[in-house]
């Protein structure tokens, strides 16, 4: 009598994972490599054909800047799919389950709130003060018979562009708004959809960028040291 061999489970098949809508600012993008390029640009040739304390403080200068600028500039992003918004900010990165967001504010900045009542501003998603007037006057034209003209504007640091294509949810028909909330409409209808969904349940996570906090503490220390011993 032979013994059958014993067979392998069945492999479960994969939840898929929805891919992530990325929310950047193209002109903060462009900016930030400008300064980054300067930057690298001086402190390298301070420190190559620097003389004395001057590439300790070429060195020291650019472990204290380039950071930081990375940190206002290129890093600020903010990822959205099915299950949770990411949120990269400067100095953090907050991880929030649809199911833990309670709203979202756009004043003089975008904010995201969650059901305990924390509050985090969304800085790749700048309000534009500038977009929002010249998406009014079009919305005013149109109305007046002078035709539809573009919502929003891409570009401006601090007020801008963000990823290319958001806000294409919004019906042909609609009201013309500036990019940027035409980008937070789009954020609350994705909320509306996927609050009460199983798998956008958990608890929010908040993570320091000490990739971004240790160089500029490490740079800054050793700026005021050289400053210090003249």
């Amino acid at each position: 009598m032979t013994t059958p061999e014993p067979q392998s489970p069945s492999p479960q098949p994969s939840v898929p994972v929805s891919k992530d809508r990325i929310y950047r600012s193209p002109a903060g993008l462009a900016g930030g490599v400008l300064l980054l390029a300067l930057a690298l640009w001086l402190g390298i040739d301070a420190l190559v054909a620097g003389e004395g304390r001057t590439p300790w403080m070429a060195l020291a200068a650019l472990l204290f800047l380039v950071p930081l600028i990375a940190a206002y500039t290129v890093r600020p992003a903010v990822f959205a799919n099915d299950d949770r918004l990411r949120v990269r900010n400067p100095f953090r990165v907050i991880v929030l389950p649809w199911g833990q967001v309670a709203s979202f504010r756009s004043g003089y900045s975008n904010e995201v709130f969650t059901e305990s009542g924390d509050k985090y501003q969304l800085w790749s998603i700048p309000v534009s003060l500038r977009g929002r007037k010249k998406a009014a006057r079009q919305e005013t034209r149109r109305a007046s018979g002078g035709g539809r003209g573009r919502g929003g504007v891409l570009g401006g640091l601090g007020g801008g562009g963000v990823r290319a294509g958001a806000g294409a949810a919004a019906a042909a028909d609609g009201p013309v708004r500036a990019e940027t909330d035409k980008v937070m409409d789009e954020l609350r209808e994705t909320l509306e959809a996927r609050k009460p969904a199983n798998t956008s349940q958990g608890e929010v996570t908040v993570r320091w960028a000490y990739e971004i906090v240790a160089p500029a503490v490490a740079g800054a220390v050793l700026l005021a040291v050289l400053l210090g011993v003249g």
